[in-house]
């Protein structure tokens, strides 16, 4: 006897919604997040370690449910869980921004400039300078080695601009999701 096919679930994607069970976020205009992504977003923006069944208790789903909105956040890149560490107490002493003037493709530089330990940040951007990368390095040689031999002799770079972080005055990851 042949084992009967499962249906595939009926009703609407807002249906399924309700259910905590949604298809992966829309790429066309940039990821769409419904109001409960969301919720789940700033639960864990607030506390990376709280669990499930707690989100799920607050936003009214089932910690099945938020386990697998989490699971395809994840999946499509929308969001990483990760601890976020201060440099200065992991043996990090010089922290810096760095603009960077490119001739050619600056996604060629960027990809190369992203394949670097030390360059925890880098952006292509509009302005004065093409690509911005934020540099942790273990002391000013560390530094000067990674800014004259890895940055400045990537093909394209024509400029390179260094701003040192002297202190921290805010780093917060609780903007919410707007």
């Amino acid at each position: 006897m042949a084992k009967p096919q499962r249906k595939p679930p009926t009703g609407t994607s807002r249906d399924r919604t309700a259910a905590g069970e949604v298809s992966p976020p829309s790429s066309a205009a940039g990821t769409l997040l419904d109001a409960v992504d969301r919720k789940i977003i700033e639960a864990l923006q607030h506390d990376g370690r709280r669990p499930y069944g707690a989100i799920a208790e607050s936003i009214g789903l089932s910690e099945a449910a938020v386990r697998r909105r989490v699971q395809r956040l994840r999946d499509h890149d929308v969001l990483q869980i990760v601890a976020v560490t201060d440099p200065l107490q992991l043996g990090f002493t010089r922290e810096a921004l760095v603009g960077i003037r490119v001739h050619g493709d600056v996604r060629i530089v960027a990809e190369k400039l992203a394949s670097i330990d030390e360059c925890n940040y880098v952006v292509m951007c509009a302005g004065s300078f093409d690509i911005l990368a934020e540099l942790v390095a273990v002391s000013d040689d560390s530094l000067l080695h990674l800014l004259n031999d890895s940055i400045r002799s990537i093909p394209g770079v024509t400029e390179v601009e260094t701003f040192l972080y002297l202190k921290l005055a805010k780093q917060t990851f609780t903007w919410g999701t707007r």
